[in-house]
């Protein structure tokens, strides 16, 4: 079921199985990221696991999940595998996360804060384009 990617980072990773323990595990990362802790609401989370060595992590649910972050309207689509590489204040290299512009949906390759006092999350997509909005509209409760 899981890529070959994550297949290449299980050894020395810490991998985590069932809904509730990786939702826990994925806000752990994101506090300890500096990122809003609502940046991942998957449901039906089946494995996550973070290579810390490799900075490499990787979230399974059972299946695609939208999303509307509602305060600042905005739809975002998580396949039923997503992966990215973290460092403090960003996530880079993101797979299995889209964003709807007008009418397409384009894939974010990387989420940043541009510096730690920074209010505003930065979301790049893979066409080059970004746009940033207010990291309180990424929390837990919205």
């Amino acid at each position: 079921m899981a890529s070959q990617c994550i297949e290449s980072y299980r050894n020395g990773a810490e991998i985590v199985r069932g809904d509730e323990l990786c939702k826990k595990k994925s806000i752990q990362l994101l506090q300890e990221l500096c990122l809003p802790k609502g940046l991942f609401p998957m449901e039906d989370m089946e494995e996550f696991g973070y290579n810390r060595e490799a900075g490499f992590v990787w979230l399974i649910q059972k299946k695609k999940k939208d999303h509307v972050f509602k305060q600042i309207k905005r739809a975002v689509s998580y396949a039923p595998e997503v992966t990215a590489f973290v460092e403090r204040y960003k996530l880079k290299k993101m797979t299995g996360v889209k964003t709807k512009e007008l009418l397409l949906w384009l894939s974010v390759v990387e989420v940043y804060l541009d510096k730690p006092t920074s209010e505003k999350l930065t979301f790049k997509t893979g066409t080059g384009l970004s746009d940033s909005f207010p990291a309180s509209a990424f929390e837990l409760n919205e």
